[in-house]
């Protein structure tokens, strides 16, 4: 017992510096410095950490910001920000509020003139908390195409460039509304692979896809899709047994006449500040304050959350690695939606990899989401070690059962291995340890 108390506050170091770390208050200030900004300031954040970044913002220019406008998720507004209108809205699903922050948006950038800068300051989550749908689609088929999304097992990049083309804000659109003589982009990374363009789904990147990288995602996951949404998805390009009739615009669609298209030469210079690298040394590097033999295992780990719990697992018993030692991951893996259950990614990992560990000794893994928040849960993720498999089973749950209905979640809070951090004012993706002593 006082050897696993032990291993849990090294996880509960490691988590809290490690997160402390990669707050964003210190990467905006220092990219605050290098911005030549000419008049009145205009600050729009968005994303699960906008209301740090606006705060840093905020602390830094002062009463040279003439408003601002701070959309993030539910329970991550953290109360009134003086000088700036605090919206919140749906994620990973827009809602009803993504549609009117998204309105809100076109209107506060276009408010700048060419005199003034606007300077957006973006975090993962964008994608959902602000949305306009294109010409021709209502919400609810934002809402339905990105549900199939998140349930067939598509990565983040791949989801986001499906939303690109669904919407008129994403994919550098709410850029080409600006009429500012400066714009700026202060961004916080949640994707693997450094896509920045991704990130948020492009907020103030032009968007690059093509049809045909569309069609094979289709193909790809056999999404079927209301065919307006299909039609918008193949511009210049299209399904061969498509049929030549488009679907009735439905009774809830946004009039092409709220927003008009605008082109605007104005080149948005976009600064990166923030990265998953960043929060897996970060977290190597508190191992190895701890003692650890630390090693980065990967910064951009993808796959099925089941699958890559199980393989990190089983380098417990490698012999590559000199005890005590801590193996870090970052990335972001997905989960393929097969039951009506609870949980996230990280939470999903964690309990396959229970499996696993199940009866070896001095060993735990931890993974959360640096938000704070995993999947449509209260949780940051999930903490296991070797005993619990055998807590599970006293309580007469399956594990494999548990998998496969995806309710993650129930059972590592009867095992009490949920994570909770709350939400922690940064999204620079995921991290999984394992620490072996």
């Amino acid at each position: 017992m006082a050897e696993k108390n032990t291993l849990y506050e090294h996880a509960e170091a490691i988590i809290q510096k490690t997160i402390e770390d990669v707050l964003p208050d210190r990467a905006v200030r220092n990219a605050l410095e290098g911005l030549e900004l000419q008049g009145r300031v205009f600050v729009l954040a968005v994303g699960k950490a906008a209301r740090v970044m606006a705060e840093a913002a905020a602390d830094v220019l002062g009463a040279r910001i003439e408003k601002g406008l701070v959309v993030t998720k539910y329970g991550h507004a953290k109360g009134a920000l003086p000088g700036f209108l605090v919206m919140e809205a749906g994620h990973p699903v827009p809602d009803e509020n993504s549609v009117r922050a998204g309105e809100a948006a076109v209107r506060f950038v276009r408010e700048a003139g060419e005199g003034d800068t606007v300077l957006f300051l973006i975090s993962g989550g964008g994608s959902a908390l602000l949305e306009l749908p294109e010409e021709g689609l209502s919400l609810s088929d934002i809402q339905e195409t990105t549900q199939k999304l998140l349930r067939c097992g598509a990565d983040i990049t791949e989801i986001n460039l499906i939303r690109k083309r669904l919407s008129s804000v994403k994919g550098g659109k709410l850029a080409g509304c600006l009429r500012s003589g400066k714009a700026y982009s202060v961004i916080l990374s949640d994707v693997v692979g450094g896509s920045e363009d991704m990130i948020a789904s492009g907020l103030t990147y032009p968007d690059r896809s093509d049809p045909q990288e569309v069609l094979r995602l289709l193909e790809k996951y056999d999404l079927r899709l209301p065919e307006r949404v299909e039609r918008i998805l193949l511009r210049g390009g299209m399904r061969t047994e498509l049929p030549p009739q488009e679907d009735p615009i439905p009774p809830e669609t946004f009039p092409p006449e709220t927003f008009p298209p605008q082109k605007n030469p104005v080149r948005v210079e976009n600064h990166v500040v923030g990265s998953v690298r960043q929060l897996c040394l970060a977290a190597v590097s508190h191992a190895r304050e701890l003692g650890y033999h630390a090693y980065l295992l990967t910064d951009s780990m993808q796959g099925e959350a089941r699958e890559e719990g199980k393989r990190i697992a089983s380098l417990a018993d490698s012999p590559d690695y000199e005890r005590p030692f801590a193996l870090i991951a970052g990335g972001e893996t997905v989960v393929k939606v097969t039951g009506d259950g609870l949980g996230g990614r990280n939470q999903e990992l964690a309990l396959s990899a229970a499996g696993i560990l199940d009866g070896k000794e001095d060993v735990l893994l931890f993974s959360l989401g640096s938000d704070g928040t995993d999947g449509p849960t209260d949780a940051a993720g999930g903490i296991v070690d070797g005993r619990t498999a055998e807590r599970l089973r006293a309580l007469g749950i399956d594990m494999e059962d548990v998998l496969r209905r995806n309710d993650a979640y129930h059972a590592l809070r009867a095992a009490d291995g949920l994570l909770l951090t709350g939400a922690t004012g940064t999204n620079v993706n995921d991290v999984t340890v394992l620490l072996h002593r």
